[in-house]
């Protein structure tokens, strides 16, 4: 029995061991990453890097152009996935009677988070661009962010509208308030932080998406404003980070700006848990 005891203690401490060694490992992997990307790119950073554009005839090299697309294309694919995946989601939690076609619809957009993004940009290429007449550009490339963070949206706001007691819904009707109107004054609001970090989530992947952007938002470095940038190529951070890499081998560049979007993500990550929290009190 003291034997049996024994083995078992050894067994424990032995997985408790080896769990603390793979997370230690995990840890120490990623610290590195952000240390190496900090390291390299840090010191790459400059104002003529982010207030200028690449230019040849000047012998410049700026990142302006893709600072400035990758806010057009966050805030189209915001202004377009917001009412829809908000939507969606209060009426598949509080208006739809079929669970069938609810369980359908959650394990669609579930099977959609599990899609390569390469994909994406390959059907947003065929769809947008190829069938719609659409070109490369902020808007191609912003419609086609939009289907991949829609079911981002949707499961999330789900969630939230979820955690609502019933018994608010119950009182409100109780009182007179119609269906939206208490979905609107009551539910809403109390769900409001879980929407929240889902938008920053869905920003989040935005900032680094780069694979179904290559082939609908395009590679241009080129200045534009925010209209003509929504019909001409149009590249993002990520996109840029590609090609200062692999394209012109200008790899100071590239890590520079990979130092840019760890900063961003960290920033982005790091408003999620702010909001949330400020939110949940």
């Amino acid at each position: 029995m003291e034997k049996l005891s024994f083995r078992r203690r050894f067994y424990d401490k032995g997985l408790k061991s080896l769990l603390y060694l793979c997370a230690g490992l995990t840890c120490a992997l990623l610290l590195f990453l952000i240390g190496y990307i900090f390291y390299r790119g840090l010191g790459n950073i400059t104002w003529e890097l982010l207030s200028s554009e690449t230019s040849y005839l000047k012998d410049t090299v700026g990142i302006l152009p893709n600072i400035l697309n990758t806010l057009y294309i966050i805030l189209l694919a915001m202004i377009i996935v917001l009412p829809l995946g908000v939507g969606a989601a209060i009426y598949l939690t509080e208006y739809a009677a079929s669970r069938k076609m609810v369980a359908v619809i959650e394990f669609a957009s579930e099977t959609l988070t599990g899609i390569p993004s390469i994909i994406f940009g390959l059907v947003g290429m065929l769809f947008f661009i190829q069938l719609m007449g659409l070109k490369q550009g902020i808007l191609a490339g912003g419609l086609t962010l939009v289907i991949m963070i829609l079911p981002t949206i949707i499961r999330t706001t789900q969630e939230s509208l979820k955690t609502v007691p019933n018994s608010y819904r119950e009182g409100a009707l109780a009182l007179g308030a119609g269906k939206w109107h208490m979905v609107r004054t009551v539910v809403l609001p109390n769900a409001i932080d879980g929407i929240v970090t889902g938008c920053i989530l869905a920003i989040g992947r935005i900032v680094g998406e780069s694979a179904a952007l290559l082939f609908t938002a395009g590679f241009g470095l080129v200045l534009n404003g925010i209209w003509e940038s929504m019909q001409s190529s149009s590249a993002t951070l990520t996109v840029a980070l590609y090609v200062y890499a692999s394209e012109r081998g200008e790899v100071d560049v590239a890590f520079a700006i990979a130092a840019i979007l760890m900063v961003l993500t960290l920033i982005i990550n790091l408003s999620a848990n702010l909001v949330g929290k400020k939110l949940k009190k």
